[in-house]
């Protein structure tokens, strides 16, 4: 069955290293945009993640759950680089970057394994994360809210 675009979220799977680094780079500008409800319709309606040491389940957990994120985590910036990708897996590393309601920035840095189906939705999401406390002046990531420039650097680039 053809998927319809609607329920089809290119570049679908089997991946290529140009496809997969596509999938990766849209994942990555969705998650900067911080829209809960759009970013949710990225995943299938049943998807199943862990994020640090939560557990969700479809849709509307994720929604919940980047709501909540995105609250706590202010002035949130991420950068995604692919590291290894299969016929319908990517791994990842990223950073982000974010301060708290009291002004203490964080540089996160993590590895997420991504399985999906074959509409291109993501189905399983693993995510191991870590926050590293950062002066203000320690920030790398520097641009205005939204997805990242095309001419600001990577994770590689940037060392990280």
């Amino acid at each position: 069955m053809t998927p319809t675009p609607e329920a089809s979220r290119p570049p679908l799977p089997p991946f290529t290293l140009d496809t997969a680094i596509q999938k990766v780079r849209a994942a990555e500008d969705g998650w900067n945009n911080r829209n809960p409800q759009k970013v949710a319709l990225a995943y299938t309606p049943d998807s199943r993640w862990r994020n640090r040491s939560e557990f969700l389940n479809g849709r509307a957990e994720i929604e919940a759950f980047l709501t909540r994120k995105w609250q706590r985590e202010q002035e949130y910036r991420l950068i995604k680089e692919i590291w290894a990708y299969s016929e319908n897996r990517i791994a990842v590393r990223f950073a982000y970057e974010w301060h708290d309601e009291q002004g203490q920035w964080y540089r996160s840095y993590g590895n997420e394994n991504w399985e999906f189906d074959a509409n291109g939705l993501m189905a399983v999401r693993h995510a191991s994360i870590n926050d590293l406390p950062i002066r203000e002046e320690e920030r790398l990531f520097h641009w205005p809210q939204g997805r990242r420039p095309d001419e600001h650097p990577g994770l590689s680039a940037l060392g990280l």
